[in-house]
């Protein structure tokens, strides 16, 4: 078997609990990948009036949705390479998987799924531009796949340089595309083309990057199936979470109709109050999970200061937004964009509880318990979509949809952890 651990492992790869360097790291590509998404949609809200925005806002979302639910392989791969450095390489005789390889040909068989039934659902979801809306989801998703596991593995093995440098390049590809989009005039179908166009981000770290192709040769030791059977379980949460973080905009669509100049503020209000926390935990998926495998004997325990920190971030978050979110929100995407100070302040405390609903997943996968974080992850996305059916208006329904979901599903993640411990 091809070596699995790290210097002071049996096996001589980066090994170690994760320290505040590897965060720092991280946390600096996830603020410049933040810019360069926040970067996105400020040139589509620019370059589009509100209804075109929330066209583009939908596909954004359909392939947050995808692209999220492939996160699943990050996690299980993360969690496989970091318990493999514990135990190193085993006999040669022993099951053992090639992640990059499994993901490359699941990626493939995820989009020829998506292309084969999206005669059945694609009028419903893009209203314009369908049919390259449909390609491009599922070239998306098809690379993406390989870039999830990529920073699966990466993480798993306390590559963060270069876990940082994936997700920046991706970051950075898309604003390149809607910059050009937003100079010559391109329009809707540029921002659909900068949405995916990182997707394969992966391909260029392989190629400059021997760390990189290094982590890629990488082996887990547990046969296919059983990874795959984590893997799906990992998915169907991670798929489940994304529809209430990126998918959240094909969600409410499917619920209320067509969205038009009100959806479309709706739901860039949305985007910017959660932005700020859930894109650094998600982009931190890696970290968190590698943390709280290695804090597996004190688990509920290790939950305490992170969910302190996000916790206090998210209450000043919602102050802030309730006094100038109004005021900004007009000031950088224009006057047509004009959302309250109460609807921007519920959003932004409904972030907080997606916030935390991440957290305790976190520590859920971390601990093998997958079939509660799935149902976590679930139950919170049902919920919320059944009070999106309530017969209120357009903000409100919002706001109580992504308020009440998440604590069903950090409710189940506490009680699973705590039955484990």
């Amino acid at each position: 078997m091809t070596d699995i651990g790290g210097a002071g492992s049996p096996s001589g790869l980066p090994t170690g609990p994760v320290t505040r360097s590897s965060v720092a790291r991280v946390g600096t590509a996830t603020l410049l990948s933040a810019l360069c998404g926040y970067a996105v949609l400020y040139l589509a809200a620019r370059d589009l009036e509100p209804a075109g925005f929330s066209v583009f806002s939908v596909f954004w979302g359909a392939f947050g949705l995808v692209a999220g639910a492939a996160n699943g392989l990050l996690q299980e791969t993360t969690r496989e390479v970091r318990f493999a450095q514990e135990i190193g390489p085993g006999p040669t005789s022993s099951p053992h998987t090639r992640p990059l390889w499994v993901a490359g040909l699941a990626g493939v068989v995820a989009a020829a799924l998506v292309a084969a039934g999206s005669p059945l659902w694609s009028g419903h979801v893009f209203v314009d531009a369908r049919w390259l809306s449909v390609g491009l989801l599922c070239f998306g998703l098809a690379n993406f796949a390989v870039h999830a596991t990529m920073l699966g593995m990466l993480a798993g093995t306390n590559r963060w340089t270069q876990y940082g440098a994936l997700m920046v390049t991706d970051a950075g590809i898309r604003v390149v595309v809607a910059t050009a989009t937003f100079v010559i005039g391109w329009g809707l179908v540029g921002f659909l083309w900068a949405t995916v166009a990182g997707a394969m981000a992966w391909l260029l770290l392989l190629i400059v990057s021997p760390a990189t192709r290094s982590a890629a040769q990488l082996l887990t030791p547990v046969g296919t199936s059983a990874f795959l059977r984590g893997a799906a379980h990992s998915i169907t949460a991670a798929g489940a979470s994304a529809i209430l973080v990126m998918g959240f905009p094909v969600l409410l669509q499917a619920t209320y109709g067509e969205l038009g100049a009100e959806g479309g503020v709706v739901v860039l209000a949305v985007t910017v109050t959660r932005a700020p926390l859930l894109v650094p935990l998600t982009a931190m998926q890696g970290n968190l999970i590698a943390h709280f495998v290695d804090q597996r004997e004190r688990r509920l325990r290790s939950l305490i200061t992170p969910t302190a920190a996000v916790a206090a971030l998210g209450a000043l978050g919602a102050v802030a937004a309730g006094l100038i979110g109004p005021w900004l929100l007009r000031t950088v995407f224009g006057p047509d964009y004009h959302a309250s100070g109460l609807l921007l302040a519920g959003l932004t405390t409904a972030a907080t509880g997606i916030a935390l609903l991440t957290l305790t997943g976190a520590a859920t996968v971390a601990a093998a318990l997958h079939r509660a974080y799935a149902l976590g992850w679930v139950g919170a996305t049902v919920t919320s979509t059944l009070l999106l059916l309530l017969p209120l208006d357009l903000s409100t329904r919002t706001v109580v949809a992504l308020l009440c979901g998440p604590l069903v599903g950090i409710a189940v993640h506490l009680t699973a952890l705590r039955a484990a411990s």
